[in-house]
């Protein structure tokens, strides 16, 4: 066999078992076609794949959007939060630049080193974590997200952390939500210790 038929069919058991997975390959899997590190390399030097984290990769022309490749990552035990989440549910007009996912506290550290997209974890408690956590649709499935109460919550919580005209808009979209459960608003302010900012700033209009 050639060096270029050697390639050509290498290349093909690359494509075939990242389409497989569903768009997206570790190291370890492109190990057991007898491809190894340096070879990778190799690949990704010539375009055929693309590194989007340590050890993961994807088909340089494969068409995954930033969502789609945030459902396959962290789909299975990430939550939408803060202004990734206040976007979904249309609560403030821009998409933010980076993903805001919650997260078991004890998850790798490492699963974040993202290059692309831009990813922001927040590390909490399991039992702080599934708090109002509900589903939205998202890219090709669905996905972990905070429901409306909650995230309000939490948006009081971490407001330093929070651009200030973001967070007005977002407390004056939940104010005129239609379908608003004040009843959860006061037990996750009880459980997130902001009953008192959320008396102040949004108990008046509800």
């Amino acid at each position: 066999m050639t060096r270029e038929e050697k390639w050509l069919k290498d290349e093909a058991a690359i494509t075939d078992l990242i389409r497989s997975s569903g768009g997206i390959a570790k190291t370890s899997d492109l190990y057991t076609l007898g491809i190894d590190y340096r070879r990778i390399q190799t690949f990704v030097a010539n375009g055929v794949l693309k590194k989007i984290k340590n050890g993961y990769y994807i088909l340089t022309n494969h068409d995954m959007d930033e969502d789609e490749m945030i459902l396959k990552l962290f789909g299975e035990d990430g939550i939408l939060t803060m202004e990734s989440a206040l976007y979904i549910y249309g609560y403030i007009d821009t998409k933010p630049y980076e993903y805001q996912i919650a997260i078991d506290k004890n998850t790798s550290k490492s699963r974040f080193k993202l290059e692309y997209p831009f990813v922001h974890p927040y590390y909490a408690e399991p039992k702080v974590l599934t708090l109002g956590v509900t589903q939205t649709a998202f890219s090709t499935g669905s996905m972990k997200i905070y429901d409306k109460e909650r995230l309000i919550c939490d948006c009081l919580k971490y407001e330093d952390h929070m651009d200030r005209e973001v967070l007005k808009q977002a407390l004056f979209s939940y104010i005129q939500e239609k379908e608003k459960n004040v009843s959860n608003l006061l037990y996750y302010a009880v459980e997130r210790g902001v009953q008192a900012k959320v008396q102040n700033r949004i108990g008046v209009w509800l």
